[in-house]
């Protein structure tokens, strides 16, 4: 007999969320589940997890070097290596020793701000980080397909079908992701190793060419000559054309991010990962290192060998200009093995962004009681990336040099976010000569920023939508979750287990009290108060419950009550918490559980309208108490018979 509809819908539903519940294993925060000691690799092999990121930018660096700055590419790249190396290199080697578990300079910015000015500043961040993530998705599979579109063997057949060929290749990287992807450290240290191994040849015989043929750098230097004049003008215009090269430095987020697989001492500790933090350090440079020599050679040989006209929009060299070498000096069958390494390792630095998107959101957004519950599972995740990153392959035609501006700005939002963090961290640590060293390579962060975003503003554009849409779906989601119990745990001190263990006998009741001046007269007169209004006898033992709110963005915490006696006869629970009713209601179900008896919590009815108490308690963690509570603890326990009751007067 065949299944009903709602049967496979549920099937469906399944399937997607599949995992939803395991997702909290990798959440960062008070849900977080402990694991296993991850034992690690060796640093080398981990860099090649940011290898397929950062190295694989050689696939369209060049090009895009030499559309930006014509003959002066090798120049405005050696500037682009000075900034690498003495810029964003010494950044990431402090930001890896301030968050040494892969939380990157983002968590640093986090740990700096509190309030809903600090969620909304790290939401900001994620934006742009979303950015850079999804771009990397997006531009990588568009310069894997025009490489595919541009060989030999395939130009015939395929030409004009780049955005479809673009579509398949996200499509496939969503697929994969689908079924259940694990980043292989073994498939990324084999990809690198080809690769970087296949463009060492065509360096070699580049470089060849140019010695051979001397009026080729003859010919370059008159035309640098001729176009800027002197050695200073050529630098002054490379500063002003840097920040169009900026995606060479694209791989030292990916370099924090992948600090928990690296291997480390015996030693090391969750606390104090030195060895960790030592290693994550080498491979930061080791990388930058590699990387900027292949960005000043090849973009000295592509700017040499390669005519102008073919690196424009439609040419042979466009988005591939040491593929365009690799056919042209040493033949088809070379130049397309060297394609097809090149389509790999791009293929996989859009499956490594993946991997980052769906490890980075859940890092921060529950935390934030900003997630829906289904954005806890992978499968969901997946298929919004997925469509997202179609929408932009749509925009952009799929086109590498239009897609380099939002690229850059992901790119550079971040590192100027890191670089602000340590020069903060720096500060506090009173390192003054550091401080006064990472507020000059902020500032020259924040300038590229500034122009890339000027010359190019979709990449801001971009960033500005995901922003939104992150903003507007946590708030959403935040309202949706508005009555969850969220107190993760409750800690009394003895004299707090002690006032209720001596009332359990008695009855359980808690009189709500905000807390004034807290003398004498404040609670006497609200128990004389409570008792009219509730027809309550004289002999009730009563307890007032107060509730300090701490930081009313928090979604999540521990409750820790402290008990204590005032003026010599009232007993008074006092907690501090993000939310008033959130934290009662929690201390009501845990007193309940404790004793086996259903306590009774007595209030006053809040003044002022209930639209506007609502948002006081939405931000501000107070407003109209008593609806509230009851409301959580409706939410939170179903029995009514188990409930406890809530009375306001």
């Amino acid at each position: 007999m065949a299944d009903s509809p709602g049967a496979g819908a549920g099937r469906l539903r399944a399937w997607l969320l599949e995992g939803l519940a395991d997702m909290a294993r990798n959440q960062q925060g008070p849900h977080a589940v402990p694991q296993p000691a991850h034992k690690g690799q060796r640093w080398w092999r981990v860099m090649c997890l940011t290898g397929v990121d950062y190295f694989s930018t050689l696939g369209y660096q060049p090009g895009i070097a030499a559309l930006a700055a014509g003959l002066l590419s090798p120049v405005a790249t050696v500037v682009l290596v000075v900034v690498t190396l003495a810029g964003a290199l010494p950044v990431y080697r402090r930001v890896a020793v301030e968050s040494p578990h892969g939380e990157g300079s983002i968590a640093m910015l986090e740990r700096l701000l509190s309030f809903w000015q600090g969620k909304l500043f790290v939401l900001a961040l994620l934006g742009f980080a979303a950015t850079d993530f999804l771009i990397t998705i997006t531009l990588s599979a568009a310069d894997a397909a025009t490489h595919l579109v541009e060989n030999p063997h395939f130009t015939n057949a395929l030409h004009g079908d780049q955005v479809i060929i673009t579509l398949v290749l996200i499509a496939l990287l969503g697929a994969v992701f689908l079924k259940g992807f694990l980043e292989a450290i073994g498939v990324a240290v084999v990809l690198v190793g080809v690769y970087l191994a296949l463009n060492v040849v065509v360096v070699g015989v580049g470089l060849w060419h140019v010695v051979t043929a001397a009026h080729l750098v003859t010919d370059w230097t008159h035309g640098l000559t001729a176009a800027h004049g002197n050695v200073a003008a050529m630098i002054g215009v490379s500063l002003v054309i840097f920040p169009k090269l900026a995606l060479g430095m694209s791989g030292f987020e990916t370099g924090v991010a992948v600090m928990p697989h690296v291997k480390g001492d015996p030693g090391d500790t969750e606390d104090r990962p030195t060895g960790r933090i030592r290693d994550t350090r080498k491979l930061l440079t080791t990388a930058a290192a590699i990387m900027s020599a292949f960005l000043i050679v090849t973009s000295f040989i592509t700017t040499v060998l390669i005519p102008q006209s073919e690196f424009k929009a439609g040419g042979p060299a466009n988005g591939r200009a040491l593929a365009y070498l690799a056919h042209q000096y040493l033949g088809a069958s070379f130049g397309t093995v060297y394609d097809f390494s090149t389509i790999a390792i791009l293929w996989f630095a859009g499956a490594s962004a993946m991997a980052g998107l769906l490890n980075l959101m859940p890092r921060y957004l529950p935390r934030y009681g900003m997630a829906p519950q289904w954005a806890r599972a992978v499968r969901p995740m997946v298929l919004v990336f997925t469509l997202v990153a179609f929408l932009v392959t749509w925009l952009f035609d799929a086109s590498v040099d239009k897609q380099g501006g939002a690229y850059a700005t992901g790119v550079l939002v971040l590192m100027s976010s890191a670089a602000i963090a340590v020069t903060i961290a720096a500060r506090k640590a009173g390192q003054r000569r550091w401080t006064a060293g990472f507020a000059v390579i902020a500032l020259v962060f924040l300038y590229t920023t500034v122009v890339n975003v000027a010359e190019r503003p979709d990449g801001v554009k971009i960033g500005a939508c995901f922003i939104a849409g992150i903003i507007l779906v946590s708030l959403l989601s935040r309202l949706a979750r508005a009555f969850e119990l969220r107190v993760t745990g409750v800690d009394m001190d003895d004299m707090a287990q002690r006032f209720v263990r001596d009332a359990a006998s008695r009855g359980l009741r808690f009189i709500a009290n905000e807390p004034g001046a807290r003398d004498a007269a404040e609670y006497r007169d609200k128990l004389r108060q409570i008792r009219h209004d509730n027809d309550l006898p004289g002999a009730d033992d009563l307890i007032f419950v107060e509730v300090t709110v701490t930081d009313p963005s928090e979604f999540e915490a521990a409750l820790v009550v402290r008990g204590q006696v005032l003026h010599g006869r009232y007993r008074v629970l006092s907690l501090e918490s993000a939310s008033i009713a959130n934290s009662l209601a929690a201390l009501l179900l845990h007193v309940r559980d404790e004793t086996g008896r259903v306590p009774h919590i007595y209030f006053e009815w809040t003044e002022g309208g209930p639209f506007r108490n609502f948002l006081r308690f939405f931000l501000f963690g107070y407003g109209e108490v008593a609806p509230v509570t009851r409301e959580v603890l409706r939410e939170a326990e179903p029995d009514r018979g188990r409930r406890p009751r809530v009375h306001v007067g």
